[in-house]
């Protein structure tokens, strides 16, 4: 009740001092000025969050997963395979003009981010996967010369890990090349749990499973910006990442059935290798007598993963036996290319279009070696993918009005076959029109309104396709599922806005979401855990986003009511409840170039038709000093009360599931960093400086 109360005490805290500062300086003579102002961590617009990254303490944060999880309506999952937004589902990524999946926030270096921006009603142009969209914006300087920043985390979890890299950019005339190279050395403890009851067949089962994998990783990447005039550019970026994972998973499972009673102790030695390459180029250019901005990139990613496994079992303290052998390879390569185009009109009216191809390739092989019982399993599968996309946009203002009115046409066409059968296992071909439309209504200059409708899709990850399974003991698999179906959302929402602060209404439906679910092979005597299309999901969302500034405190609130509610005929469906979540940040910056950050969320329990959550609290804390302008220190501490633990209740085809997720989240955390170089300060550069400079809309 006093972590509630205290949370309160600081939204009530609602104060907004405008300041203005003169100074007097001797008269100078200059072709072209700068305006330089001081730049805010948090803006808000519309419910629109923007961050800016390199200015602010989140920029010694070690890695990009853990700063979008210090940031408002971003969650990620335990296993870090995934992100969401409140309220919104899995956002659509993307870095500067190109789409990124989780790969690539793995593979991107937190010293080249210059901003992070949840946008909730994204407009045509971005691709139709997704309700929202995390747009990370790298830096690109703006001053002749070069510059190196060396920086070391020390981070103190169940285990230490540390994060070492390097980054360094060159400027001379119009052309810039960036390099960086990260050494991680991780050791990473994970642990889950599920109790299990099948009436049915008389079974009850319950298993607790640990694992600590030790991974060091390399991540470097270079890219060259080459600017040909002030309107076009050209530009080109590579980044590699690799790790190898060699952990083991102990895991506890109590078995009691028709035959018996039996305890058993599962030991998995694995050994992995991932690699993931990414590469793209770009090309902007503007034809002047036509007043057209054309926009062209390419892309092309690469992930493979490797796996050998040895499984022994210990039934009811017998001694390990070894159970089998397993070989699991996966791969995929994805090649995409988009262009865009832009006319503006008379009245701020503007006139898009655009289209995009995209073809992707996957290929799994898993072989499985049983020991006692003599067999072998070898599955190979192949999977191919052909997306191809058009859009149109016409937006513009009539006195106070501003409106976005776009349509986005997508044909996808999918093909999946084993190699061992003649015919396709998938077969699609399918078309989907996703119609756009926003209203901004302008009261006064510090009031507005604004709607908003957008229909949009999900696509299962190209992950999916993969065949690879986790063991966890003789009864239970974790394993993908190859036969998704893509999910569809409609939503409707209103919005108000007050200068920077805003409240915003929002239903949409949802049909064939996606969640875990269980099924039971009596059979094998085998439960699979495999993510599943249900029926439908409904959700209605109040949303409200309150930033303050007084003096040297800085406060960013954002506070979602919502009723959630999923259904599905496999399924037992409870009522559903509203559940509150709510997210309070605070920045002081004091003498001496010290900033103080302090951060909590939390969400209430929840209930959603099917499944029913726990309730969540968590606070992080941090400290920044720079000293000699250039060593910049950060201490902090992640989930002080150790909170970050989730549990989740479902019964579905008759199996009935409580379940527990441990993180290893909580932190003590030290990072240096240190710049060097030598920077030609340049006080006339450029006419101005366009924050949204090459931002996709």
């Amino acid at each position: 009740m006093y972590k509630i109360c205290l949370l309160l005490a600081l939204l009530i805290a609602q104060f907004a001092l405008a300041q203005e500062k003169t100074q007097q300086e001797k008269p100078k003579e200059l072709e072209e000025v700068v305006i330089e102002k001081e730049t805010k961590t948090f803006t808000n617009k519309n419910g629109n969050i923007k961050v800016d990254v390199a200015n602010s303490i989140y920029n010694s944060v070690p890695n990009t997963l853990d700063l979008l999880a210090r940031l408002p309506k971003i969650q990620i999952s335990p296993d870090k395979e995934s992100i969401s937004i409140v309220g919104k589902g899995s956002p659509l990524l993307y870095i500067d003009n190109q789409k990124a999946d989780m790969n690539d926030l793995n593979s991107l270096a937190v010293e080249d981010i210059k901003t992070i921006e949840i946008i909730n009603n994204p407009s045509s142009k971005y691709e139709a996967n997704g309700r929202a969209v995390i747009l990370i914006t790298r830096k690109f300087s703006k001053k002749e010369g070069y510059k190196v920043v060396v920086s070391e985390t020390a981070s103190f979890k169940k285990y230490f890990n540390n994060y070492s890299g390097i980054n360094g950019n060159v400027k001379s005339g119009k052309l810039e090349f960036k390099a960086n190279f990260n050494y991680n050395q991780l050791k990473v403890w994970e642990s889950n749990g599920n109790d299990f009851t099948m009436p049915d067949f008389g079974i009850q089962s319950d298993y607790l499973v640990t694992a600590v994998t030790k991974r060091p990783q390399f991540i470097f990447g270079g890219g060259v910006f080459y600017k040909i005039n002030e309107d076009d550019y050209l530009s080109g970026n590579f980044s590699r990442r690799s790790q190898d994972d060699i952990f083991d998973i102990v895991t506890h499972t109590f078995n009691q059935d028709q035959n018996g009673i039996n305890e058993i102790n599962t030991l998995s030695n694995n050994d992995e290798y991932r690699n993931f390459t990414n590469s793209f180029l770009n090309y902007n250019h503007k034809f002047k007598g036509l007043d057209v901005v054309l926009f062209s990139g390419f892309q092309y990613s690469s992930f493979n993963q490797k796996m050998k496994s040895a499984i022994s079992n210990d039934y009811n303290d017998t001694g390990f036996e070894l159970e089998q052998y397993r070989n699991q390879m996966f791969g995929i390569d994805v090649f995409s290319g988009r262009i865009d185009l832009e006319k503006k009109f008379k009245n701020d009216m503007k006139l898009e279009l655009g289209g995009l191809y995209l073809q992707a390739n996957a290929d799994t092989d898993f072989e499985v070696e049983n020991i006692n019982l003599p067999s072998s399993v070898n599955s190979i599968y192949h999977f191919k993918e052909k997306n191809i996309a058009a859009y149109t946009q016409f937006s513009g203002s009539y006195k106070k009005v501003n409106y976005t009115i776009g349509l986005r046409a997508e044909n996808t066409i999918a093909k999946g076959k084993y190699a061992t059968e003649s015919s396709l296992s998938i077969d699609k071909d399918y078309i989907n029109l996703f119609p756009k439309a926003q209203l901004e209504i302008a009261i006064d200059s510090s009031n507005s309104i604004s709607m908003n409708y957008a229909k949009s899709i999900t696509r299962p990850n190209f992950s999916a396709t993969s065949q690879t399974t986790i063991y966890i003991n003789p009864y239970l698999v974790w394993c993908d599922n190859i036969n998704l179906d893509p999910t569809l959302s409609d939503e409707i929402s209103i919005g108000y806005q007050y200068k920077d602060k805003s409240i915003k209404v929002a239903y949409f439906r949802t049909t064939n979401p996606v969640y875990y679910s269980t099924s039971y092979n009596e059979t094998q005597n085998l439960l699979t855990f495999i993510s599943t299309n249900f029926e439908k999901e409904t959700n209605f969302n109040i949303e409200l986003t309150l930033p303050f500034k007084y003096k040297f405190w800085t406060n960013t609130n954002v506070l979602s009511l919502s009723q959630n509610k999923v259904e599905d005929k496999s399924a037992v469906v409870n009522e559903s409840e509203p559940n509150l979540y709510f997210y309070t940040n605070h920045v002081f910056t004091l003498p001496k170039k010290i900033d103080l950050s302090i951060n909590a969320w939390g969400l209430t329990k929840q209930k959603l038709g099917i499944y029913e959550g726990n309730a969540l609290f968590v606070v992080n804390a941090a400290v920044s000093k720079t000293f000699f302008k250039q060593l910049d220190c950060t201490l902090s501490w992640d989930d002080i009360f150790r909170k970050m633990n989730f549990k989740n209740e479902f019964t579905i085809n008759n199996v009935s599931a409580k379940g527990k997720y441990y993180t290893d989240s909580r932190a003590i955390s030290l990072a240096v960093k240190y710049s060097f170089g030598k920077i030609k300060k340049s006080e006339f550069k450029e006419k101005s400086i366009d924050e949204n400079s090459g931002r996709i809309r």
